[in-house]
């Protein structure tokens, strides 16, 4: 049962393009949480995400962008969340060694490969990265059996 079901009080906004929320629409109604399910559609270095959030998931979508444009992107998710709000990240992290272990090493290469300025990032990067934009600290969490981790830092 997710969360959002066994808490009525939770209300969610989904932020992507429109193609991908269509799909969370659905997945929300099956739910049966489509009353407190609302949908930004969009790009999210350009849609206005509102303010006074808990929380903010971002998942799989730093490793696309550069330094510069994330840092564009804390900023606003900042100014939209609450005094005390969170941020939580979801990302490949390689070690400071950006060669392990081998899922975000590989990921490391790909983003290389693949994107103009995408790179997937490390513990001590994303520290500064948030730190930069007025967080506080993150915490970091590895999220087994996935390769992923949660990066969590909220606002001061």
């Amino acid at each position: 049962m997710s969360t959002t079901k066994r808490n009525p009080g939770v209300e969610v906004v989904a932020l992507d393009f429109p193609s991908v929320l269509a799909v969370a629409r659905e997945n929300a109604e099956k739910s049966g949480i489509s009353g407190r399910y609302s949908l930004l559609p969009g790009d999210a270095l350009e849609v206005p995400f509102g303010t006074d959030y808990d929380v903010v998931l971002v998942s799989n979508l730093l490793h696309h962008w550069d330094r510069e444009t994330i840092h564009v992107f804390l900023q606003k998710v900042h100014a939209s969340l609450a005094v005390g709000g969170r941020i939580v990240i979801v990302e490949f992290v390689p070690n400071e060694d950006r060669v392990s272990p081998p899922i975000p090493a590989w990921f490391v290469m790909n983003m290389l490969a693949n994107t103009k300025g995408g790179d997937a990032y490390t513990a001590s990067e994303f520290d500064r990265m948030l730190k930069s934009a007025g967080f506080t600290a993150p915490e970091i969490h590895p999220l087994p059996p996935s390769a992923q981790t949660a990066i969590l830092a909220s606002k001061k």
